[in-house]
């Protein structure tokens, strides 16, 4: 993939905030029932209006499938997408390799201990929001477990000891809930494998109102990174002799990075290779700058999710296709692509 210029980036910027509102609308009017775009605007004019009562008598049935269906499942999809691209674009910065992502800190291995603890122990059962709030808490427990395990080495050691404790703790973890659904009855089994294919069906408001501020705030801290991130990628000693506080940083990006992770996880499940291959991709294109990179695949990962679960909503409707298996799909065809492309440049 060749490298748009400085000149050429501008446009793509201009280009991705034009189609932004444009795959929005698409996916709130698309599906197995089809909603008139004059509708959906209109209904989307009166609910910014505060005047729902009105939208109701108006279109009963835009409104009913617009305002609790389809808006928080569009904006479930924008904000996970955007949280794993954003955290995995820092930690690609952070280890300095294009093919890093949070994964390696045992977030999803401790975001499916906590789910699968919720569904055996029948807590999923009292309200729909505990296997979000049980997928967190292991995410965030896996993640300062990892954290304090390598912060007692070395600052220059630390990403090595990140990356050990992280693979040690995630197959300690799987093992624990492999353990688990050895004792699990069927249909706890299978609500737990369904839950690791990651998908967006059901979402509602409660499911995207409580992450949403946080995911922001913690997006927002780690945008603030990206001089920082610029200076460590040309080596953590040439960025402590310039002045940057290397520790502090590594200790924030990775935290921050854990913690949106978590909470995409929370929101859509484990779904796999958008915080991988959206950076990857976006950073083939733009080039490593982090102060574009950052808000540019943070973007390109809302949509991005936001494009796959309008397909999956709708290739064989009025069945879906589980957002999380089509974007391990496509990362994984990617990724063949890229290692075979890779092979035949080290043949020439």
């Amino acid at each position: 993939m060749m490298q748009i210029s400085d000149r050429q980036q501008p446009l793509l910027i201009s280009l991705l905030l034009i189609c932004t509102p444009l795959l929005f609308l698409g996916y709130l009017a698309a599906g197995a029932v089809a909603l008139p775009f004059a509708e959906v605007l209109s209904v989307l004019k009166l609910a910014l209006l505060q005047q729902q009562e009105l939208a109701r008598e108006l279109y009963p049935r835009t409104t009913a499938i617009l305002l609790h269906i389809r808006l928080p499942r569009a904006i479930a999809a924008l904000l996970a997408g955007s949280a794993l691209a954003l955290a995995g674009a820092a930690s690609q910065g952070l280890f300095r390799n294009p093919l890093a992502s949070p994964d390696i800190l045992g977030i999803s291995a401790g975001s499916s201990l906590g789910a699968v603890i919720a569904i055996t122990t029948g807590w999923s059962m009292l309200h729909p929001l505990m296997i979000p709030v049980a997928s967190i808490v292991g995410a965030l427990s896996t993640a300062t477990l990892v954290y304090l395990l390598a912060m007692r080495s070395a600052f220059f050691q630390q990403l090595l000891f990140v990356i050990l404790a992280g693979l040690a703790l995630s197959s300690l973890l799987t093992g624990a809930t492999s353990a688990a659904l050895l004792m699990a009855q069927q249909y706890e089994i299978s609500q737990f494998v369904f839950w690791t294919m990651g998908g967006l069906e059901g979402r509602m408001w409660a499911h995207v109102l409580w992450p949403a501020p946080a995911i922001v705030l913690v997006g927002l801290l780690l945008m603030r990174q990206r001089q920082a991130l610029n200076l460590i990628a040309f080596g953590e000693e040439n960025a402590h002799g310039m002045g940057l506080n290397v520790p502090r940083v590594q200790r924030l990006t990775l935290f921050a990075s854990a913690i949106l992770t978590a909470l995409a996880i929370s929101i859509a499940g484990p779904v796999g290779f958008v915080g991988l291959m959206i950076p990857h991709l976006v950073r083939l294109l733009i080039g490593p700058n982090h102060r574009r990179l950052l808000p540019i695949s943070a973007l390109c990962g809302g949509l991005f999710v936001l494009l796959a679960d309008l397909i999956g909503r709708t290739i064989i409707a009025p069945h879906e296709i589980k957002v999380g298996v089509l974007t391990a799909l496509i990362g994984g065809t990617y990724f063949i692509y890229l290692i075979v492309r890779i092979q035949q440049r080290g043949q020439l």
